[in-house]
Formats: structure tokens, sequence, C-alpha cells
């Protein structure tokens, strides 16, 4: 099966299900795509050759975003009409609304399938942002807002019930939008998962001189304000109590310097800036070093609409390292910690975090039973090889209904 696959991210992308499921898995199983996008200006020209998995219809885009959001949606629109469709099955757009449209019409034209991915409840993202920042940041409000508006109104009106399939992000996300009146059985949830072929050739340890000696606890992932990171440092405050020689990496960063700075002086301020290590951002094997070392991890995911769509990779990159899990109940992260018994769910504050940390840190027996059963959960269920292999069928019966239609 060949797609011509249409995504909102620039190329390359960190994203997981783009860059490893649909640029690395699938294509051993037999589907590949076409994908068209914007070169990402974050990187040099040699990077734009690594899209395996077909052709790469990328546009160059000035830098300003006003100027990004039209080149790229030419760009696409260019290719929509010229494109030669005998060479595709279907047409899959991911998380672009307006330019979805423009495949509907082209797909019923061309008597090809439509699929739309929806990751991320983006139109809805776009409404809260615009009342985060009020009527007096001006267009900062009003363009996110009806971009917004229109987008959700297109998304759940037009596009969704126009598509021959939808892929989501999760279960939470699929039970959404079905109690908008969209069949279930029309939608299939895709979860995040972990390169587990990329695992093995990470290195084991790292040589970090301050982790010796210590108890480490890792968190991997944005420092974003919405991820209330300074909850981690009021837990140390209580752990240290106990385990006086905790640690505490912080492997990720967030581009808000004034968050950054904040969280940095709110760790001052508590007394826990010698029990914290900032890493910054750091390419992925870089950061499995610290998964290596460290003796749990950690998973604070804020719960609300839009984060609990959201199928967090830190809770099964953590057991695919064999690490205990500390998370709260995002529903994804929860329903995994509940089917691999490798870890705790507790409510997202600092007490209850210490607690279930202090309890895994003196119960040896308890980690290593656990590291266990989150190997064994992650091969089976969130790796992407079989995550991989469960999409390749979910598209071969598609195309085959498609073909008896």
């Amino acid at each position: 099966m060949h797609l011509l696959l249409l995504t909102s991210e620039q190329w390359p992308t960190f994203r997981a299900d783009l860059a490893i499921l649909f640029g690395k898995y699938l294509p051993r199983l037999g589907v590949t795509c076409d994908l068209v996008t914007e070169k990402s200006i974050a990187f040099g020209n040699e990077a734009y050759q690594s899209w395996a998995a077909g052709d790469a219809l990328l546009c160059e885009v000035p830098s300003n975003r006003a100027g990004q959001y039209i080149v790229k949606f030419l760009h696409q629109f260019k290719v929509l009409v010229t494109i030669d469709y005998r060479k595709y099955q279907a047409v899959q757009v991911r998380d672009m609304t307006i330019i979805a449209l423009v495949a509907i019409v082209m797909c019923k034209l061309k008597k090809k399938s439509f699929y739309y991915w929806l990751s991320y409840p983006q139109s809805e993202g776009q409404i809260e942002r615009a009342k985060a920042r009020g009527p007096k940041a001006g267009m900062r409000f009003w363009f996110p807002l009806m971009q917004g508006l229109i987008g959700k109104w297109l998304l759940y009106k037009v596009i969704l019930p126009n598509a021959n399939h939808i892929f989501v992000q999760s279960q939470t996300m699929l039970d959404m939008i079905a109690y908008k009146g969209i069949a279930i059985e029309k939608m299939t949830p895709v979860p995040m998962g972990v390169d587990l072929e990329a695992l093995q050739h990470t290195p084991i340890s790292s040589d970090n001189p301050l982790l010796k000696g210590k108890r480490v606890l890792v968190y991997l992932g944005t420092l974003d304000r919405v991820r209330q990171i300074n909850i981690l440092f009021n837990m140390l405050v209580i752990v240290r109590e106990e385990i006086p020689n905790i640690l505490l990496v912080l492997a990720g960063d967030t581009e808000d310097e004034t968050h950054r700075a904040w969280l940095k002086h709110e760790a001052q301020r508590l007394g826990v800036s010698e029990q914290v290590i900032w890493t910054g951002w750091l390419p992925m094997h870089e950061a499995w070093r610290y998964l290596a070392v460290a003796e749990i991890g950690l998973s604070p995911f804020p719960r609300g609409f839009l984060l609990d769509m959201a199928s967090p990779t830190k809770a099964v990159e953590y057991m695919a390292f064999g690490l205990p899990v500390v998370a709260n109940n995002n529903p994804d992260q929860a329903r995994v910690i509940q089917e691999s018994d490798a870890g705790i769910c507790v409510e997202l504050i600092p007490k209850s975090f210490a607690k279930s940390v202090i309890y895994l840190l003196h119960n040896t027996a308890q980690r290593s039973e656990m590291a266990k059963k989150g190997r064994a959960y992650i091969t089976k269920k969130r790796g992407y090889d079989s995550i991989s292999i469960a999409l390749a069928q979910k598209y071969q019966e598609l195309l085959t209904k498609s073909v008896s239609i």
C-alpha cells in the first residue's frame, strides 16, 4: 500500500509516530508513503534525504509563522491538485483542517480513500491559547481564536464525517469523537510507542560523575509550564528527609525562557538545587543513557481536556528500560500502568509522588518485579514493531474494503 501523506510537522521531525512508525517500521510491512510538508529550517540540507518510506515532497518556507503557513498550504494544495493519483491507494492528512478539505474533494474526484490522522485536538488548543491571551493581545488573540473555531467546526462537521477512516492518538480521544457522533468502527487508536531496536543500541551507562553514589530519579520530556514540573521539586523536599542522596535528572527543556528561569528559582527557593541535574534537550540516545542508570522514572502529566487526549511516551520509555514508573492518572498512562503492573499511579501532588518514590527505593524486589513486567508489556504492546503490525493490518483491511466497494 502506498499513501500520499500530508502532515503538519516539518521534516525532519522529533515525532516518533511519524519518523519511526511511518518512516522506519511500516515500510518493512509493505506500507509506504510520499511525505508532503515543509523543510525544517533547523536542519541542514543533508537531512532531507533521510525519508526512507518514499519520496519527500518538501517546500522551503520563510522564517515568519504567517509566511510558513501560507507557503506550506500552497505547496500542499499544488501537490494535491497535480499529483498522479494512480500511484496511491489513499491520501492521509495529519492534523490540518483546511488542506483536508482540498484532499477530500480530490479523493472524491479521483475515487481514492481519504484518511484523517488526529494526533492532537489542534483547534481546541488554538481556542484555549487565544482565551489565555485575552482580547488585549490583539491579533494574537483573534487570529488563533477564529482559526480554532473554524477548524473545530470543519473537523467535526465536515472532515471526520467524510473520512473513510480516522486514526486517533488514544482511546480517550476515540471516546470523545464518538460522543460527537462519529461511528466507533470508523476509528482506530494508535498510541505512542518505543523503538525497541534503537534502544538495544543505546549505551547502558552514563559517565556523568554527578550520578556516582546517588539514588537517581529521572524525568524525560518537556519542561513547559503546563507540565507543572515544580511539583517534582516539592516531592524532592519530602524524599530527601529519608533518602539524603536522592538526585533528580531533568532530561528536557522548554522554549519559554521565563518559565525555565522560574523553575530554577523555584528549585533554589525550596533548597533542592543540588539534587537536580538540568541536561537541556539531548539527542534521544543521550537522554536514554540517563534512563539506563536511574532507579525510577517520573511521569507527571496534568489532567485537562487537551492533555487527556494524549498518549504520553514517558511511561512506556521508562518501562522499556526496566524502570518502575511513578505517574499520575492521565488516562493513557494510567491504563498502561494498570495493564502492565509496572508502576504506581497516584494523584499529581508532591506528597503522593514522594510516598511512592520512597516505597520503591526501599523495595528492591518490587522494583525488580516491575522492571520485568514493564519490559514484557512494552515488547508485546507498545514497541513500534508490534504497533506497526497492527496498523499495517488495519491499512490492509481498509484497502481490501475499498477495492470490494
